[in-house]
């Protein structure tokens, strides 16, 4: 469950991330790329805060998300200077992709019969034998 505290400081944390990333990705020269922050989960002692991405388009997030954990410190200086008046300390940044909305346009198109994992089983992930 998470305190009030954590999640004020979570909103602050993505709206910030957002802006940055995004102007990085502008400054970068990476036109046409979109870089969202879906989601700040916060740690109790607010030491870490897990960053989840959602980058369109898809097949740019491996490499885009490899490029932003590679520049973690000048994005948490970034952002310490923009929260200064709001947090004594910025949280360690940890970075993954969020691929909830892969997901969820995967099982749109398999409820409209667009891609049907039952007349092309290759569709479907290949499950691991555990």
């Amino acid at each position: 469950m998470e305190s009030n505290r954590q999640k004020k400081i979570a909103g602050v944390l993505q709206k910030d991330l957002a802006d940055i990333l995004q102007s990085a990705a502008r400054d970068g020269g990476l036109n046409g790329v979109l870089i969202s922050v879906t989601k700040v989960n916060v740690t109790v002692d607010l030491s870490m805060a897990k960053v989840y991405l959602s980058i369109f388009p898809h097949d740019k997030g491996v490499e885009l998300l490899e490029g932003i954990r590679a520049n973690k410190n000048s994005i948490k200086h970034n952002l310490s200077q923009r929260t200064k008046n709001q947090l004594r300390r910025v949280p360690d940044l940890e970075f993954y992709i969020d691929d909830s909305l892969e997901y969820i346009d995967k099982i749109d198109k398999s409820l409209k019969g667009e891609e049907n994992p039952l007349e092309n089983p290759d569709l479907l992930d290949k499950r691991k034998k555990s």
